[in-house]
């Protein structure tokens, strides 16, 4: 080999060398350096670690395989945010460990369930899910009511994931069913991001009486809803459960604009606003439904 073909063929290499060199540091600066900022884990403001009573509910939930058939992601899709509410941000799962999206819709996604109903709701709903909904396939957990929660493991847990507790919260523990804890961490998922303004009706825009009053067939999709929505706290039959009697609701002979104004809006802390998923004329053909219950 020449002289010339020598210094072709070191050229040859030190160009390789030094192009592998700089692919490799483009890498490390670009790929591996900023999953070490902190800007590439970013939390929602109101984010926080989850609770000793919490964790022990998410492995529970794990356990039990819920992610198998229940989602924790709302897509940015106008169906799925009219259906769920916000979409999912990233800065939501920052303590996921592992995250639990899931892939698989048996059941309704559960990203925004955190607050929607109060606890005793989730506890009836768990103990027989087809007092709610007939159609669930959702299995009876009547045993969690009984079952203790794993204290050494969920505190270990806890220290792995650097969770802070303290002696009261591992007192409150040992006294918790594993019942309590998958309620505890129902009820936190999805909190951490600000809820949109919920529509709210303004009482005095609200017609007096019922459009559909009398109409047989919003009575039939009143009836519909109800028992989709309302029933699992009011009770398949109107009759009353976590929620009051509809029944006697419909005898009081409350104002039409009333009972629209109620189903609308909702009530903190006890009923959720419906004005968000269902249209004005739905919400009048519930209205119609329980007027036919006088």
């Amino acid at each position: 080999m020449s002289n010339h073909e020598n210094s072709l063929y070191s050229k040859a290499v030190l160009f390789a060398v030094v192009a592998a060199v700089t692919v490799l540091i483009g890498t490390i600066v670009t790929v591996f350096v900023p999953m070490f900022t902190a800007g590439m884990h970013p939390k929602t403001d109101n984010l926080q670690p989850f609770t000793a009573l919490q964790l022990a509910g998410r492995d529970i939930y794990q356990a039990e395989g819920c992610v198998n058939c229940h989602t924790q992601t709302v897509r940015p899709l106008k169906a799925d945010v009219l259906r769920y509410g916000e979409y999912s941000k990233a800065g939501e799962f920052a303590y996921d460990r592992p995250f639990l999206w899931g892939s698989k819709r048996t059941g309704p996604d559960l990203a925004r369930i955190g607050g929607k109903y109060p606890d005793e709701w989730h506890v009836q709903h768990f103990i027989n899910p087809q007092a709610f909904f007939p159609k669930s396939n959702m299995p009876k957990y009547t045993w969690l009511a009984n079952k203790p929660v794993n204290v050494k493991g969920t505190l270990a847990g806890m220290k792995a994931l650097g969770f802070p507790y303290t002696p009261e919260d591992e007192a409150a523990l040992a006294k918790a069913t594993q019942l309590d804890a998958m309620v505890a961490y129902m009820q936190v998922i999805g909190t951490s991001v600000a809820k949109k303004e919920a529509i709210v009706y303004d009482p005095a825009n609200v017609e007096a009486a019922n459009p559909f009053a009398g109409k047989a067939e919003a009575v039939a999709a009143g009836q519909a809803i109800y028992k989709a929505e309302c029933a699992g706290c009011h009770g398949q039959n109107a009759e009353g459960n976590i929620g009051g009697s509809i029944s006697d609701y419909a005898k009081t002979g409350a104002a039409d604009a009333d009972t629209f104004i109620t189903l609308a809006n909702g009530l903190e802390g006890a009923m959720p606003a419906f004005a968000g998923q269902l249209s004005k004329e739905k919400i009048w053909s519930v209205v119609a439904y329980i007027n036919s219950l006088k």
